[in-house]
């Protein structure tokens, strides 16, 4: 009697298991720019890649190419089963919440934006603080007192970057300048590699020895500038270090990896939750980069005085200011 019951929950524990590797059927939706962008998109395609590679679960996929296209894909992949899908980018919020809407049993995880349904899981970033380390790095290197920061399309979360960078060039150094360009108002404006260049040149003219992109890959234009013209460039998003070894000074990780690699986990482990996350430095939600392509350009006060700053973030002991918390950035006024 007791082998028999010890059978029928073993038969139950393979069922049960087998129902929810059924459920996990990933997909992911790119935003503008495409999956290989070398920045946001990429780091969630690396996500993706992880999972499968540790899971053997394949995952479909869509790049997004104009914005009619966002809420035909994320619905198409719901009617075809998929589950979870990975939403790219703030842009995709609006579609987000008619499918979701639409299709109460498919979770969906939404990354840089919020949308309030049981069904959708929200991770955005606190970009500010990641920002405020490689700031506080672009300062100490700088040898003119001035640094600039490239964006991609003009909204609020790439301002938020900007301000961010600001405070921490500003709190290593009271006295430094920092310029401040965005690339255009349109979803163009992330994948328009010369506009960086010339954004990146005009900067430098202007006294700008370092400058950090949140541009996706429109940034690739302003590393490259960068590397002609003898100045440092700071990455985003990914770890950009390895794109001109002896020019990026360093990256700002966001770890859009993690937060895809962590939803296709969740749904495969039965834990998967809708909600609202908000990843910063105490969560390893960002961070800045230090490997073998950029040990040499940064000296031990930089690394000790960013290590420091990093921890009185951490603690609280350090505030730093977001600027979509009233559209406002003393620290670039």
């Amino acid at each position: 009697m007791k082998k028999a019951v010890l059978k029928t929950l073993a038969l139950s524990v393979v069922l049960a298991s087998g129902a929810q590797a059924a459920d996990l059927n990933p997909a992911v939706v790119f935003d503008m720019g495409g999956k290989f962008d070398k920045s946001f998109n990429q780091s969630v395609y690396d996500g993706m890649e992880r999972f499968k590679g540790e899971s053997g679960v394949n995952y479909r996929e869509f790049e997004v190419t104009n914005a009619s296209q966002r809420e035909q894909a994320i619905r198409r992949f719901a009617q075809r089963g998929a589950n979870p899908i990975i939403s790219v980018g703030f842009a995709q919020a609006a579609a987000v919440d008619v499918v979701a809407g639409e299709n109460p049993d498919v979770n969906i995880t939404l990354i840089d934006m919020v949308v309030d349904k049981p069904n959708v899981q929200s991770v955005v970033f606190k970009e500010e603080q990641g920002s405020f380390l490689v700031g506080l790095l672009a300062a100490m290197k700088s040898e003119t007192g001035t640094v600039s920061f490239v964006g991609g399309m003009d909204i609020p979360l790439i301002r938020k970057f900007a301000c961010g960078y600001a405070q921490g060039a500003k709190y290593a150094n009271p006295n430094a300048t920092v310029i401040s360009n965005m690339t255009g108002t349109t979803p163009s404006a992330w994948n328009d590699p010369a506009k960086g260049t010339e954004l990146a040149v005009s900067q430098f003219d202007r006294g700008s020895d370092v400058v950090f992109a949140a541009a996706g890959g429109t940034g690739v234009g302003v590393y490259q500038a960068a590397a002609d013209s003898g100045k440092y460039a700071i990455g985003v998003d990914s770890n950009q270090n390895y794109m001109h070894p002896g020019t990026m000074l360093t990256s700002m990780v966001k770890r859009v990896d993690v937060a895809a690699y962590n939803s296709l986990k969740a749904m495969q482990d039965g834990t998967w939750q809708g909600g609202f996350q908000s990843l910063g430095l105490a969560e390893g939600g960002v961070d800045w980069a230090l490997d073998e392509h950029n040990a040499a350009l940064i000296t031990d006060e930089m690394k000790a005085a960013v290590e420091a700053a990093k921890q009185a973030i951490i603690s609280g002991e350090l505030t730093v200011h977001d600027y979509m918390s009233d559209n406002s950035c003393p620290a670039l006024d």
